[in-house]
């Protein structure tokens, strides 16, 4: 067991599975990581997720005693630092920093050593000359200046003051590397992995919920927002003779006409452990992303994933999913993403295509992570450019 901690700024534990937590399960065996659940870096609205979302939060401080762990994990320590839910004035930003300081500090006090502080989002930026830690990491996984949802004016200027003072800094694509070179600092690239026999052994129990929905299965899973392009859900409904367009996963403001697109249907949420189960039951899995600026920069997590079930895969052409193009399906235009989509249901997983995915075996997650370990334990920061490739 190595003396050195890990303080991990995050998305809650176990609400997700985020690539940040695929990382640190890997790192769980030889480091103590203290992960802090955030307030979230969303606008809040008055809707009811949103109520659930406080809800829930407000059960963490209450329950949790500002350390929460429902399922107790060797080497881990789960924090929910009360939070204030805005950061747009500098009174917002005040408050969140004195509250963070006053609930992490001692944390950090009962370790033998400072920690390497790890984090996935710009709120730590008034944190960086406070808190007593040996180093600070930026993992970047997404465009925070351009997600929908957020307040983005906030973001990007906590973002830039994170770029400017982190000692590491650690980009899931390339896209996102040219955007920090622009900011003046290197990265180094760490993509996406993968759990091969998670996604090719399906355990869980078949899922009710797709009992009474007409076969074939057109599914995608994740975070339903505005980022989809509903011109190439709604050109593939027109074209199907018969099946289910299925979206399963949490909503954040979708266009409202998604909705209403004959054989499109949505499910809530399902456990992780069972979308092995979903893909088996797919025909087809599909990412109709639009292309924006926030879809070019970002690495989708479900990519391998879609890969790893060895079902047919058809996607929005952009930097991440182009980099497969041997193993799934890329479209330009609907037209293009309706037939492709059409043709994999009627030939299946082509031999060339699963040949490509053979490749897939040398994206595991325990390699990413060791990566992540050697650049965030043991590089100095370099302010001379240096090739990441």
């Amino acid at each position: 067991m190595s003396q050195t901690g890990l303080l991990v700024f995050a998305d809650d534990w176990g609400r997700h599975p985020s690539s940040c937590q695929h990382l640190i399960r890997q790192l769980l065996h030889r480091y103590r990581v203290g992960w802090v659940n955030t307030i979230g870096t969303r606008t809040p609205r008055l809707n009811l997720d949103t109520l659930w979302r406080a809800l829930g939060k407000i059960r963490q401080w209450l329950f949790g005693s500002g350390r929460c762990q429902s399922q107790p994990v060797a080497n881990l320590q789960v924090l929910n630092p009360k939070m204030w839910s805005w950061f747009t004035r500098a009174a917002d930003r005040w408050l969140n920093r004195k509250l963070l300081v006053w609930q992490l500090s001692p944390v950090i006090r009962e370790l033998s050593e400072a920690p390497v502080a790890v984090t996935t989002l710009p709120i730590v930026a008034d944190l960086m000359d406070e808190l007593p830690v040996r180093r600070w990491v930026y993992y970047c996984v997404d465009d925070f200046g351009q997600w929908p949802g957020l307040d983005q004016a906030t973001m990007q200027r906590m973002e830039e003051e994170v770029v400017r003072r982190a000692d590491v800094i650690v980009a899931v694509s390339e896209n996102l590397q040219d955007r920090l070179s622009r900011m003046g600092r290197q990265s180094h690239l760490l993509t996406h992995g993968v759990h091969l026999d998670f996604w090719q052994t399906p355990a869980a129990a078949p899922i009710a919920e797709l009992g009474g929905l007409e076969r074939p299965l057109i599914v995608f899973w994740g975070l339903i927002d505005r980022r989809m392009d509903i011109a190439f859900v709604k050109q593939l409904a027109a074209d199907l003779k018969q099946g289910t367009i299925l979206l399963v996963g949490p909503e954040a403001n979708p266009d409202p006409e998604l909705y209403k697109i004959p054989r499109v249907f949505h499910l809530e949420p399902l456990p992780y452990e069972q979308l092995p189960v979903l893909a088996q039951a797919a025909s087809v899995l599909v990412m109709p992303y639009a292309d924006l600026p926030v879809t070019r920069a970002m690495q989708p997590l479900k990519l391998k994933e879609y890969l790893a079930t060895g079902k047919p895969v058809v996607v929005r052409d952009l930097p991440a999913t182009s980099d497969w193009a041997d193993c799934l399906d890329l479209a330009e235009t609907p037209q293009a993403f309706s037939q492709a989509v059409r043709l994999r249901l009627s030939t299946g997983l082509p031999e060339h295509q699963q040949q490509g995915r053979l490749r897939l075996a040398d994206e595991s997650w325990a390699e990413k992570a060791r990566r992540l370990e050697q650049w965030a334990l043991t590089t100095q920061r370099t302010p001379t450019p240096f090739s990441a490739h």
